[in-house]
């Protein structure tokens, strides 16, 4: 076979050849734009379902800051009953003063067995069970509903009571058991037990670390 002959028969198989690498080519494309399709699907399903989840969790955050909301208020309106009982109370005293009747001790803050002279005056008291249930309650509700809520860990920035008494080392607020150290002049005066590492009410006189250690050196000299 001459060299003209075998070029013509090479040039005949070739359009054959030519017409299943196009016929695979155009698979190959339809395949990669079907491809692209689902993948352009599945990225606007997922967009929709973050935007979904973001609606959702603002939602949830403007519930746990109306709930928070909703016990401040009430905490509010018990600490203006206090106020004035106390009122109401001291009234009592200094008319009774002034007939030369002495006055019951309805004060139920001190500790137990000390009575609010043997405190040694004591700068202030640890708020009434009535109180410390209330401040609990707002402080559970709140964070049940802002961890819920925010399981990110991004800051909801809630309000806080600036006037809410501090107390123990910690320097939170009344909350659980306590226990008052029997330094009539600790600038603490109450404590947390777990702060403390107290799991019940102490035997007799407790005093908390620092002034066990200004005792101590007392005792030293």
């Amino acid at each position: 076979m001459s060299f003209l002959e075998e070029f013509q028969a090479n040039l005949d198989s070739l359009p054959n050849i030519l017409h299943k690498k196009y016929a695979l080519l155009r698979d190959l494309d339809k395949s990669l734009q079907d491809n692209q399709r689902q993948n352009e699907q599945r990225c606007e399903q997922e967009i929709e379902d973050i935007r979904r989840g973001v609606r959702i969790a603002d939602e949830k955050v403007a519930l746990a800051v109306q709930a928070y909301d909703l016990v401040d208020t009430h905490i509010q309106q018990l600490d203006q009953y206090l106020k004035k009982f106390d009122e109401e109370l001291r009234r009592e005293r200094e008319n009774a003063a002034m007939t030369g009747v002495p006055a019951s001790s309805t004060d139920g803050n001190t500790k137990s067995g000390k009575n609010e002279g043997g405190r040694g005056g004591r700068k202030k008291t640890r708020p009434t069970a009535s109180v410390q249930t209330a401040i609990a309650a707002a402080t559970a509700a709140a964070a049940e509903l802002a961890t819920s809520a925010n399981p990110t860990g991004m800051d909801l920035d809630l309000p806080v009571d600036p006037n809410e008494p501090t107390y123990c080392f910690c320097n939170q607020v009344s909350y659980g058991e306590m226990v008052a150290c029997d330094n009539p002049d600790c600038k603490i005066e109450w404590f947390h037990f777990g702060c403390v590492g107290l799991k019940e009410q102490p035997k007799g006189k407790w005093f908390c670390s620092s002034c066990a250690a200004t005792r101590n050196r007392r005792r030293g000299k």
